[in-house]
């Protein structure tokens, strides 16, 4: 009898032993893996300024910046939204402004979330729920719908590529009233 006590206690006390052990471990994996995705950097009230040659090419202002940096893709998020004022070689201005941006740094892809709205000096604006912006390229492209105003028309449409300045557009899917040219 005093044997399948023993027995028995010394099960018990393997198996506690064991459980804590693989807890212990468990805790190390969820720390490691949760600190891996920690910002390696952090910015309240940013205001960028991006220049070539001398000449400004680009503004950023966010009232939240979070880099990370240290990750296997790293990236940069604006998770309280994001304003870029875009300029051309003339110093005409686009202005860019979206609920939610992150910026990938090995693509130069811009992902822009939730009520994205582009506008021009011309009057010309561009509305979306996302939109991607390749930055190599100045190039902007979604898949999802929009509507482009422009003082000749309004025309919505699904799909969309264009160039920065609007001068180049491909639209997958079109509908709406723009006046022709005479």
């Amino acid at each position: 009898m005093c044997h399948k006590k023993t027995l028995f206690f010394s099960f018990t006390l393997f198996f506690v032993v064991l459980w804590s052990s693989c807890e212990g471990n468990f805790k190390e994996v969820q720390k490691s893996t949760f600190s891996e995705f920690n910002p390696s950097g952090e910015a309240d009230s940013i205001n960028i300024k991006y220049t070539d040659s001398g000449k400004i090419k680009s503004i950023l202002v966010s009232p939240k910046m979070l880099d990370y940096a240290t990750v296997k893709f790293p990236f940069t998020e604006f998770p309280k939204g994001v304003n870029v004022t875009l300029y051309d070689d003339h110093a005409r201005k686009t202005f860019v402004t979206a609920n939610y941006g992150v910026s990938f740094k090995d693509s130069n892809i811009i992902d822009l979330r939730g009520k994205v709205k582009i506008t021009n000096e011309t009057g010309q604006v561009f509305e979306t729920d996302q939109l991607y912006f390749d930055k190599k390229n100045e190039w902007f492209y979604t898949e999802k719908r929009y509507k482009f105003t422009d003082p000749k028309g309004v025309s919505y449409g699904e799909g969309v590529d264009f160039s920065k300045d609007f001068k180049i557009i491909n639209s997958q899917s079109v509908s709406g009233e723009v006046q022709a040219n005479n």
